[in-house]
């Protein structure tokens, strides 16, 4: 008998363990697809992913599982998880209500239009992308508590599993230790403390990565709310750490940080409605831009991946991203004609641009008259069965942002204010020109491609989708929206099939390996120069079947994970 009721015990033990600890760090898989009716998740790590999803078992809706999902990031994604960085949430409540937050980074109080330019005029890109002085003001922190009052559950449950994988460490994949490993050198360059990311061995696959001082302060955060992040030691130690390699990032720039619910930026196409971000997300403006000039044309008779539909969708590409270059920025410094660049007076004086079966050229094609982000970047995708709709994209610019870990805390800081126009007409990382619109200016937000998108169908959500990838973020957006609403592609598909990319400069259309050859051949033949690039993207999508199952796909250029129950 007593060796039974010890039995009983021991599987009482077990039962309850695996009850409070349901995800294994240390053994776990990528799972491509879900189909599901209570709740799926999506984003760039299986470990994050089910991380949501018990958020979303426990009784959270898709808010929370959001903000954990994102705060597990941080630690299982280093390269573009954070909470050194910032991003945009958007958001399709159960009553209706849309909701977009900002939380991108901010120029620092000391920045000034001309801080990475040389004596001669020309700019330094390395201190644009690398190192303390490329950091924004971090926003991310400030964006999930603004977000949590949408949520159900308290805060200090959404950070427990965060904690924990920081804690008690992850067993990381190949593809992880081999991006850790050609990062050494860059990292010892640009961070002045020892930094859990690098060590003497080489790291490989199955090895665990145990993160003790990104613990540290998210547990200041747990306890302390905001003010544990943006004051206090965390704040100490972001200071300390700008002092130690020529940063300017204060303590009043910390402490003045505040996350901004704007109006959502929303637009028809057809019988479905869109919400996007707003301003400073430049997606906010192109999409719905690229949607209108779409729909006046009868796209899916041309058919998928036809030259003709290619053809139609480069151009238009190209003429939305030459407005990008001249209008668009931070609304709360610079007046952004968003109100005329939609209208379909502007669309259709764009259009006269366009000529079928040839290619546009950027040197003679600019922006029109109006009157009067390696891409680094990671999102998720959230739906909850009472029909709550999350898109979030969150980003430190490069891959493992600025390469400078906060000595003591534990995480990496941003290369953000690349985003900006470092000097007019000169490209970023990404290619991407701008002008004084996206000037430099202290507290102003850089221009951002993040662009999280949810489509309701009959007022319900019934595609939530965003992907990373610099510049190419919304192109694929369109891409896979176009693929869904007009090509009638499968989910799956949708997601992964070849992509291509025009941002008006440089004059070229970007195709991946895997296009069609006798496609790229009937667009060289029209005039277009294509260039073979890796893969660009890595989009989220759940999709809303008639029976009101969730499809839910992460992306096979990856180790993105759909989950769900």
């Amino acid at each position: 008998m007593k060796r039974i009721a010890l039995l009983l015990v021991l599987v009482k033990l077990v039962v309850v363990t695996h009850a409070q600890h349901p995800i294994d760090p240390y053994h776990y898989t990528i799972q491509k697809t879900f189909r599901g009716k209570n709740g799926a998740v999506v984003s760039a790590h299986p470990l994050a992913s089910q991380v949501g999803v018990m958020i979303l078992k426990k009784g959270g809706n898709a808010v929370d599982a959001a903000i954990a999902t994102q705060l597990a990031l941080a630690v299982v994604y280093p390269n573009a998880g954070n909470i050194g960085g910032g991003g945009f949430f958007v958001g399709h409540l159960k009553e209706g209500k849309n909701i977009t937050i900002d939380y991108r980074e901010k120029a620092p109080g000391k920045a000034h239009r001309d801080m990475y330019l040389k004596q001669d005029g020309s700019p330094d890109l390395e201190k644009s992308q690398n190192g303390h002085l490329a950091a924004g003001v971090p926003g991310t922190v400030a964006g999930l508590f603004a977000s949590h009052k949408f949520a159900r559950l308290p805060f200090k449950t959404l950070i427990q599993p965060a904690i924990d994988l920081a804690e008690k460490g992850f067993v990381i994949t190949q593809a992880e230790a081999n991006a850790l490993n050609a990062r050494k050198a860059i990292f010892e360059k640009y961070s002045t403390r020892p930094t859990a990311f690098v060590r003497d061995i080489p790291w490989k696959g199955g090895d665990t990565l145990v993160q003790k001082e990104l613990a540290q302060t998210l547990i200041r955060i747990r306890d302390k709310g905001q003010k544990g992040f943006y004051e206090g030691e965390t704040a100490r130690m972001i200071v300390e750490e700008m002092q130690r390699g020529n940063g300017i990032i204060s303590y009043d720039d910390l402490k003045a940080y505040q996350a901004v619910e704007r109006t959502p930026s929303t637009f028809k196409y057809k019988e479905y409605d869109l919400v996007t971000m707003p301003l400073p997300s430049s997606g906010g403006v192109l999409l719905p831009m690229m949607m209108k000039m779409t729909e006046r044309f009868p796209l899916s008779s041309y058919g998928y991946m036809s030259p003709k539909a290619v053809q139609l969708m480069v151009e238009i590409e190209r003429l939305a991203y030459a407005d990008r270059a001249k209008y668009l920025g931070d609304e709360d410094f610079y007046k952004v004609p968003v109100k005329q660049l939609l209208s379909d007076k502007y669309i259709t004086e764009r259009l006269k641009l366009y000529q079928s079966d040839t290619a546009g050229n950027s040197t003679l094609i600019h922006e029109g008259v109006v009157e009067g982000e390696s891409e680094e970047t990671t999102h998720l995708s959230v739906l909850d069965k009472d029909g709550n709709a999350v898109s979030v994209t969150t980003t430190l610019n490069n891959s493992y942002g600025s390469f400078t870990v906060v000595g003591g805390a534990g995480f990496i800081l941003n290369d953000e204010m690349d985003d900006f126009s470092v000097k007019p007409g000169v490209p970023n990382m990404y290619g991407a020109v701008g002008g004084e619109a996206n000037a430099i200016a202290p507290g102003k937000r850089m221009l951002s491609s993040m662009t999280p998108t949810i489509v309701l169908k009959g007022g319900k959500p019934y595609i939530v989708v965003g992907t990373p990838g610099g510049t190419t973020i919304t192109t694929n957006v369109y891409m896979t929206l176009m693929n869904l609403l007009e090509f009638n592609l499968s989910a799956y598909d949708a997601v992964n099939k070849p992509r291509f990319h025009m941002q008006w400069l440089p004059d070229q259309v970007d195709i991946e390996k895997n296009f069609p050859e006798e496609l790229k051949a009937a667009l060289e033949k029209m005039g277009y120069k294509t260039r073979i690039r890796g893969a660009f993207g890595r989009t989220e999508l759940i999709k809303v079947l008639p029976d009101g199952t969730m499809e839910a796909v992460g992306d096979m250029r990856g180790d993105d994970a759909a989950e769900g129950w």
